[in-house]
């Protein structure tokens, strides 16, 4: 039963995507409404990370980022919908790179890369949009969903244009056994699981509980940081463009690479912030006493 639920939903979710992009930003309108006016949905969770974050910011200023928020999430919801049948041609046309000879140059010169990047713009068009660019092995390092069958889907389209997956935990091991030059990305801005040794930063105004396997894993292997910013100039187009963070990560001070990462993604959610997701719980967890 579980198989013929995963593929009628699938194909459903298929024949849906072929739909012109104005038919899915009509639906998604629709579910714009739906999700902030009816539903309600974490309407409260985003108020207060936007409230805790921008305590500078008036309630007009704050309801504003809210409602453009809410409508870009409906918006990411149905352009993932559309990526099932989008072509490679479609792909380069709506997820654009500048900047990005660098990285290719690294590659070229059997150089690896930790490319980081965050929930930030269409983190979902990042897999097929590089790998169709970028010439080399590409491994997209991801959280495993609890939902397997939701877990296939979004694989399956994360790797059609060649992208290999590797689960998060399985990550330091992956990596080691590479023997051929890679190039790694990792989305570094999920909330990691309550430990007693979580390491905590200052974040948006507020104690924030962070990952550290960025440097760890750039701190292992030596290999260079460079940091993928998702931008979205318009609905429907996106745009990436690429920083060189750390170039020599094993020369770094302590939780330096954590604290540089953190910090770009703050000036970046500063600039805009209604392209970050805001409806998830980040800062659930609270530090028993500063480390900072």
């Amino acid at each position: 039963m579980s198989k013929i639920l995963f593929y009628t939903g699938y194909y459903t979710l298929y024949l849906l995507s072929l739909l012109p992009f104005r038919v899915i930003y009509f639906i998604s309108d629709g579910i714009y409404y739906l999700l902030y006016y009816v539903i309600g949905y974490r309407r409260k969770v985003v108020r207060v990370n936007l409230k805790n974050s921008f305590p500078e910011k008036s309630r007009a200023e704050l309801l504003k980022i809210e409602k453009t928020f809410f409508r870009f999430m409906a918006d990411l919801l149905m352009e993932n919908v559309k990526l099932l049948s989008m072509s490679r041609e479609c792909i380069n046309k709506r997820f654009s790179l500048v900047n990005h000879g660098f990285v290719q140059d690294l590659l070229n010169q059997k150089q690896s890369i930790l490319l980081a990047t965050s929930h930030y713009g269409n983190w979902e068009w990042a897999a097929p949009g590089i790998s169709s660019i970028f010439q080399g092995k590409i491994l997209g390092v991801y959280k495993p969903l609890t939902n397997q069958n939701v877990g296939k889907v979004i694989n399956r389209i994360r790797t059609q244009f060649g992208a290999l997956l590797v689960p998060m935990k399985q990550t330091m091991r992956t990596i080691a056994e590479q023997t051929d030059t890679y190039m790694a990305v990792l989305v570094s801005d999920q909330t990691p699981t309550r430990h007693e040794k979580n390491y905590f930063i200052d974040f948006l105004n507020q104690p924030t509980s962070v990952f550290q396997g960025l440097e760890k894993i750039a701190k292992l292997t030596g290999n260079p940081i460079v940091y993928m910013h998702i931008d979205r100039p318009k609905r429907g187009y996106y745009v990436a463009s690429f920083k060189m963070l750390y170039d020599k990560p094993q020369q770094t001070a302590e939780n330096e690479i954590t604290k540089g990462y953190n910090l770009e993604l703050e000036n970046i959610i500063k600039a805009k912030p209604e392209f970050w997701i805001w409806s998830h719980k980040r800062w659930k967890h609270k530090p028993p006493q500063s480390n900072e």
